[in-house]
């Protein structure tokens, strides 16, 4: 995974002023287009389409700083058709304008090239198991949310806030298959939306397809297949981020499963204001290679 990662992003530097078939590319290391940006945005903590915009900005600033005068020829370079165009994602980059960046040297947002690197230590066994799972649903509360890559997602808190207890026990009375208890349900519309983006969060429980569900509860079907389930015990939320992140860093790069189209359902078994127990559930399918 890692070698396709780089791959990709060998791809991208090669020709910045057109797009990359990163589904073709994702298909010829043996692995899916859904998967290979999702390994991206988990690591390199931007989707794919904000860090090939980064480095056309980059570039395109440091041709305006040695001396390109005709804007309309360094937005056509780098993907833009409009100056219009270019001068809004340049200055979403670097907080300036072409022209003042032009005239005045800076200052300046550069974005170097990345490279993914495979740490082997080892030093931690994570508790995994492969589940098979039947259709089931998801009932609860949900909520539209803004998408926020780093820090706590306050638009969720005020939803979880905004949940009676009387709400949560009827829930708890209305789940009857895995995975058991409250579920926190987060389903984006893309495998690496921008940040902003709007996706749906569910405060629910997983009933079985022909369970009643009540008319004022939202419900997320979710189709039979795999999932990867990540267990989790310690400090809050400390211990949850890295089980995130070993699930990028060190499980699916050393494992023949990748991700498939679906939301991630997080189960809390134990919680409290310092200390978690719970799993992380990731639907898979195998990828294919040994």
């Amino acid at each position: 995974m890692i070698g396709t990662l780089n791959a990709l992003v060998d791809a991208v530097e090669q020709d910045l002023s057109s797009d990359v078939d990163i589904a073709a590319l994702a298909s010829d290391h043996g692995t899916t287009e859904y998967h290979l940006r999702r390994m991206f945005v988990s690591l390199a903590g931007m989707p794919v389409s904000e860090y090939i915009r980064r480095r056309r900005m980059t570039l395109a600033a440091a041709e305006l700083i040695l001396g390109a005068t005709n804007l309309l020829d360094v937005a056509v370079k780098y993907g833009y058709g409009s100056t219009e165009a270019f001068g809004r994602a340049f200055r979403a980059v670097h907080g300036h304008s072409p022209a003042e960046v032009r005239d005045h040297g800076g200052p300046i947002n550069t974005q170097p090239t990345i490279r993914f690197h495979l740490r082997v230590e080892g030093s931690t066994t994570m508790d995994i198991t492969i589940k098979e799972q039947p259709d089931f649903r998801i009932a609860g509360y949900s909520a539209e949310v803004p998408l926020i890559y780093e820090g706590v997602n306050p638009h969720i808190q005020e939803h979880v806030a905004s949940i009676s207890n009387e709400q949560n026990s009827r829930l708890k009375t209305l789940g009857n298959t895995q995975p058991e208890g409250i579920l926190a349900v987060t389903w984006s519309p893309s495998p690496d939306a921008p940040e902003g983006t709007i996706l749906t969060y569910m405060h629910g429980v997983a009933v079985s397809p022909d369970g009643e569900v009540p008319g004022d509860l939202d419900t997320m079907d979710m189709d039979a297949g795999k999932w990867a389930v990540f267990y989790s015990e310690g400090p809050f939320p400390e211990a949850l981020q890295q089980i995130w992140a070993a699930t990028a860093t060190e499980w699916f790069p050393s494992n023949p499963w990748h991700l498939r189209p679906g939301p991630s359902i997080l189960r809390y078994i134990e919680l409290t204001e310092t200390h978690a127990t719970c799993e992380l559930w990731l639907p898979v399918e195998p990828s294919g290679r040994s």
